[in-house]
């Protein structure tokens, strides 16, 4: 009976109220329908480097790290009278232009391509596609606190609501990316490359359905934070100055004046919580950053699966929908269990169980698909299959936790920004961990064939050292995240049980002091 009980919850969760935010959370799952066919314009017809497009990843993040700033425009000044709704279509609008000009890329439109370089244009669409999901993103974090119905209820049935509110919205999301996965890879197979990018153009005209007919509860509309607000324009003005000026070790220097500023804006929006929330927060902080820190290979592990393992589109786009099933699966059936335990015995199981997901690709680069063929009659795509469809639900069953105690501790007119500091802190261990992979791919060099206008080969493929680039890659992302969980588990085990982040052990009358 309880694990009926456990497997209609999210059926019972679900009010009529949540659906518009739902959508919104469902468009940004689809964002990423053309991915797959992104991955293979670049390797056919962009000559950029592992490194360069790790250098570019870097770049984009930045968005993603100044989230406060959003989140303060979202939470202080009303566009045309709209806190929330009219962001929403600013963010579709960034979307839509993102869209047109990867399409007009593609498609070699004269007013598109008379505008820069291949690669600059490129970047440049990338970095509206990245300022409207993540202005998109901002907001629907808001709302998630906004929608819950209050009146009537205690406080226990509150957060009941937000957590559940929380785990619909990562449903949703992930909801879809199964749908459009597979489709994205298939299409990619027939259409050009021109009407792929053109398609892209439904996913903003989602999220602007759906913002059209949310209700949300009113809120103050706050001061702006001066604090936070200039501290995230300086930082980006800081960190632009220095990519514009090509400071050596730009990103290294950007990434450490992130990492300081946010860790301090974070001090000023939570320094008056109870002490035992705040540390618990601190610890499991730490614990979140290094563990999203893991490196991963880059995308020289794509390039050998399509040159040598002769992975094409459709495959790819299989891959990512049976992923993006398995990940539903897991939310709906571990999740009430993943937020009941704590969280450093949450990640030590993600991180080992990762480790070992990534061996069957280490595998295979050393052959073990031969060998299976060979005994077993199955090759190179049913390893891949099989991985994808185990390894899948961690990553998003690591997050729930951490999304609703921050849905929990949201202050009251300042969701925005409350949810948009500590994603800039999760996002920026997610820059840490490109950082540690551009490393490792200069460590590690890894090329592939790269062709001038007339198929004359400027670089040849050279995949021998990848198989050291996955084992450090895999190496890293195993005794990172074990040693800041031994370190978390040191230093607490004389409290460890009222330390740990469990979703049922908070004292929910603890409210952000304004």
């Amino acid at each position: 009976m309880i694990k009926l009980e456990r497997f209609i919850q999210p059926i019972k969760a679900m009010r009529k109220r949540y659906i518009p935010l739902l959508m919104i959370y469902f468009a940004y799952g689809c964002s990423i329908f053309s991915g797959i066919g992104e991955s293979f314009f670049v390797k056919e017809h962009l000559n950029l480097s592992a490194e360069s497009l790790l250098m570019i990843g870097v770049w984009l993040s930045l968005p993603w790290n100044i989230k406060m700033v959003f989140g303060q425009f979202v939470d202080s000044l009303p566009l045309f009278g709209s806190q929330r709704k009219a962001y929403v279509y600013l963010a579709a609008l960034f979307m839509i232009t993102g869209s047109l000009l990867m399409a007009g890329l593609a498609g070699r439109w004269p007013i598109v391509i008379g505008l820069g370089s291949d690669n600059a244009l490129f970047f440049v669409s990338s970095l509206f596609t990245v300022l409207g999901v993540v202005l998109q993103d901002v907001v629907a974090d808001a709302m998630s606190v906004e929608v819950v119905n209050k009146k009537g209820k205690t406080q226990e049935q509150i957060n009941q609501d937000l957590g559940m509110v929380q785990l619909l919205g990562r449903l949703s999301l992930t909801l879809g990316m199964f749908l459009v996965a597979g489709l994205g890879g298939w299409l990619a197979e027939v259409l050009s490359y021109q009407n792929l990018f053109l398609l892209t153009l439904i996913i903003p005209a989602i999220s602007v359905t759906g913002c059209l007919f949310v209700r949300l509860n009113k809120v103050p509309i706050k001061p702006i934070n001066k604090t936070i607000f200039f501290g995230g324009i300086i930082y980006a003005g800081i960190a632009t100055s220095i990519g514009l000026m090509q400071v050596p070790f730009a990103q290294e220097i950007i990434f450490l004046i992130s990492l300081i500023i946010i860790i301090y804006l974070l001090h000023v929006i939570i320094k008056e919580l109870p002490r035992d929330l705040l540390v618990t927060m601190i610890a499991a902080a730490l614990l979140i950053f290094l563990f999203r820190a893991a490196p991963a290979a880059g995308p020289a592990a794509q390039w050998f699966m399509i040159d040598i393992l002769g992975f094409n589109k459709a495959f790819f786009g299989n891959l990512a929908q049976i992923g993006a099933f398995m990940a539903i699966l897991g939310m709906w059936f571990f999740a009430r269990i993943i937020t009941e335990k704590p969280i450093w015995v949450v990640l030590f199981w993600i991180t080992v169980i990762g480790f070992i997901l990534e061996m069957p690709l280490i595998g295979l680069y050393y052959g073990l698909h031969e060998w299976t063929l060979e005994h077993f009659g199955f090759g190179a795509q049913t390893i891949a299959i099989i991985d994808s469809a185990v390894s899948s639900p961690f990553a998003q069953l690591a997050m729930i936790p951490m999304l609703a105690l921050i849905a929990r501790y949201a202050p009251k007119g300042n969701a925005a920004t409350w949810f948009a500091l500590m994603a800039s802190f999760m996002n920026i261990a997610l820059t840490a961990g490109t950082l540690i992979s551009k490393y490792l791919n200069k460590i590690f060099i890894v090329t592939r064939q790269i062709n001038d206008i007339n198929g004359d080969i400027l670089v040849h493929a050279d995949y021998t050292q990848l198989g050291w680039l996955l084992i450090s890659a895999a190496a890293i992302g195993l005794i990172m995240p074990l040693s800041a969980i031994f370190i978390y588990y040191y230093c607490h085990k004389e409290k460890s049980k009222r330390l740990p982040i469990a979703l049922n052990t908070d004292n929910p009358n603890n409210q952000t002091k304004q």
